[in-house]
């Protein structure tokens, strides 16, 4: 995907990895916390990738504003499938420094845009 945005290529990567992380944890019969994390984790992606497209400043801001809850969500979902033991030590803290990798980028673009006002 030459040329694409680094935001969208790791919102992306991380996606598919908690897709994984889903068809994993349906096997432990944990319905409403799977979807969860699903449903937030898959978001940030998509947030993002509609950021790209955004019609103005305040709009990028807004999907980019978006995809930074979800990705505060789901680092509350993977604190509570780790504390549950639902995910090993190990899952927990290559997911959670990917998350927290995101949530840095997306903080600092909401700041620069901020500052470019």
């Amino acid at each position: 995907m030459e040329g694409e945005d680094i935001k969208v290529i790791k919102t992306r990567q991380f996606g598919k990895r908690i897709i994984s992380l889903y068809k994993f944890l349906s096997n432990k019969k944990i319905d409403v916390i799977s979807r969860q994390i699903l449903r937030s984790g898959t978001s940030i992606g998509a947030n993002v990738s509609e950021s790209v497209f955004s019609e103005s400043r305040i709009d990028f801001r807004h999907k980019i504003a978006i995809a930074l809850k979800e990705t505060n969500e789901t680092l509350y979902w993977l604190d509570l499938l780790n504390h549950g033991d639902y995910i090993t030590n190990e899952q927990y803290n290559s997911l959670r420094d990917d998350c927290s990798e995101i949530l840095k980028i997306l903080q600092a673009i909401i700041k620069s845009s901020k500052s470019n006002d």
